[in-house]
Parts: structure tokens; sequence; C-alpha cells
């Protein structure tokens, strides 16, 4: 199953269409094709393979991200770590 962590944007490059975001301290750079038009710095997204999907209100991110700290607090610090590299990036 997969499970898209809500992602903060943290800066963006129109010109290559991708963006950085912060997941839960972790930032990586992902594809916004999909939201160009309406994606802002500040905004939270739901990523799936490499790629911004959705913008979520600031409300809900927040809420899923509670609940998302709830669970990694059960894991070890390496489980952890991979489990927000790996949220968005399952197969098929």
């Amino acid at each position: 199953m997969c499970l898209s962590i809500p992602s903060k944007v943290v800066k963006i490059d129109k010109e290559k269409a991708t963006a950085v975001v912060d997941t839960m301290g972790v930032q990586r750079e992902v594809g916004i094709d999909f939201v160009e038009d309406e994606v802002k710095v500040g905004d939270y997204v739901l990523i799936h393979i490499g790629f911004a999907m959705n913008i979520i209100s600031e409300e809900d991110a927040l809420a899923s991200i509670e609940t998302y700290k709830e669970i990694l607090a059960l894991m070890d610090e390496e489980e952890r770590r991979q489990a927000i590299l790996d949220g968005d990036n399952c197969e098929g």
C-alpha cells in the first residue's frame, strides 16, 4: 500500500518544472508537472512516484503529519528515515 506524507513546498523552479519539498525534515526535489499552474511556496502537496499530484490544505496536511508522527514514534531511527524517503515511491 502507498501512503503519501504531505510535503511542504520550499522552493520552485518553473524552468525545470520542479520543486524542493520538505517531508518531515527530509528535503528532496519533485516534479510539479501536474500542479505547476497552481502550486506556490508554502503549499502542502501529496507526492506519488516523484511527482506532486495534489495540493492539500494546511489543516489536512498537519493532521496527517501528526498521525504519521504517531506511527513513526514506534519505529527506530533508520526505519523512520526510510519510511519517509520511500513513502511516495511505491510500485505500480
